[in-house]
């Protein structure tokens, strides 16, 4: 089922469970604005060449629309479709204000130059630059983009409309960007496998967890995880997978892969193969890569009790049934992986008050918001009788119906 397909089937899910009404429903699914763009560059070697560029606005009921802004070479319209939708829910979970957006260029940055990359980045903030803001739309940063993207999107967004450095998030430090923004979304993982596993009288430290995925998600929650006493025991990344069943020495990894660039060939762990890392023995699995990576096919060799939900729709709702008749429990990603975004909203309020705070002022405030969500949604579980999953989703529709209600629906 893919991503689309799946974010629609959990929000009726969550709708029927809050007895939503069905032109209600139907509202809240279609996005607020779909914007298409070309974006024509003269390359290095002087010849021209056109990509397009697209954003996705879903809804703005509870404030401006945020969402990450990806290069990849394909950009599927109807991904990018749930991604936006699914940063509706989220932010309504993770109780900040703002709706959900989600945007791109069908490229491979890889195979264009810095300078290149640079003028397609600027054109297509030049197309765009009057449908995002401040008080509209906020990109961060996504797939194949980083803060030096956020940062030439900042320029020539600020060339139309002053100075704005609150119009984007995850922007360099020098530039206002936020202290903890890098470490946020796997600092939040953490905080949230924390809090579930209070609920269920254990803590971090002992367990052993399984990881697939090493790039800024996987490798922040690893080191964090393993600083709190839990044991790494196996991790993959696009390189391929290792395993030490004693624990994997988290820093020593760390250097290795800033070297070599993946964590094949690390020498304080074993290789095996990247297909079975699903399906280690542990404790708690963190998938923390791609999107459909947990389906029907492998769902029931799952030894893990815990599922911690680190990237954006790691599982399929078939192999949601599996788990949850095996008892397993899994922390949804629209809470699970929400600490990034409350980050970026941490950033946006610094850049409109000017004030800048310290590092821990911001992870002490992520906690704060972390521990809340999973209080919330817990309740809603209570309320409506059903797992996390669908906690998550009845909380945040029910955020986003009653503020579009409230706004005045339908007149």
């Amino acid at each position: 089922m893919n991503a689309l397909a799946a974010t629609n089937r959990n929000f009726k899910l969550a709708s029927r469970l809050l007895g939503l009404d069905s032109k209600l429903e139907k509202s809240l699914l279609i996005p607020f604005r779909e914007i298409k763009v070309e974006c024509t560059i003269p390359k290095d070697d002087g010849t021209l060449a056109s990509f397009v560029g697209f954003r996705v606005q879903h809804d703005n009921a509870r404030g401006p629309m945020k969402g990450g802004i990806r290069y990849h070479p394909e950009v599927e319209p109807d991904e990018v479709n749930a991604l936006a939708q699914l940063m509706t829910w989220k932010t309504a979970v993770a109780k900040i204000p703002y709706g959900g957006a989600k945007g791109g260029i069908g490229c491979d940055p890889s195979k264009l130059s810095l300078s290149e990359l640079e003028r397609l980045t600027r054109v297509f903030t030049q197309k765009i630059h009057d449908l995002i803001g401040i008080h509209t739309d906020v990109p961060a940063p996504d797939m194949g983009t980083g803060p030096q993207t956020m940062a030439w999107i900042l320029d020539e967004y600020s060339k139309f409309h002053g100075y704005s450095p609150a119009v984007v998030t995850g922007k360099p430090i020098d530039l206002g960007g936020s202290l903890g923004r890098d470490a946020a979304t796997g600092r939040g993982v953490m905080f949230g496998t924390e809090a579930l596993l209070n609920e269920h009288g254990k803590s971090i430290s002992g367990q052993r967890f399984v990881i697939q995925g090493f790039g800024n998600v996987g490798s922040w929650a690893a080191k964090l995880i393993s600083e709190q006493g839990g044991k790494i025991v196996a991790v993959s990344d696009i390189s391929g997978a290792i395993k030490n069943k004693d624990g994997i020495d988290i820093e020593s990894l760390l250097n290795y892969t800033k070297e070599h660039r993946g964590v094949k060939g690390f020498d304080g762990a074993h290789p095996i193969d990247a297909n079975s890392i699903l399906v280690e023995d542990c404790d708690i699995l963190i998938p923390a890569a791609l999107g459909g990576v947990i389906n029907r096919e492998n769902a029931n060799e799952i030894k893990a009790k815990f599922i911690i939900e680190a990237a954006n729709h790691p599982t399929d709702p078939d192999a949601d049934e599996i788990l949850s008749k095996k008892g397993v429990v899994i922390l949804p990603d629209i809470y699970a992986n929400s600490g990034g975004v409350t980050v970026s909203y941490f950033e946006w309020v610094q850049n409109i008050q000017g004030f800048m705070w310290e590092e821990e002022k911001v992870n002490d405030e992520l906690k704060t918001y972390m521990n809340r969500g999973f209080k919330d949604m817990k309740e809603m579980c209570k309320t409506h009788a059903c797992d996390l999953r669908m906690g998550a989703f009845t909380l945040g529709v029910n955020r986003v119906a009653r503020a579009t209600v409230l706004r005045g629906w339908g007149a």
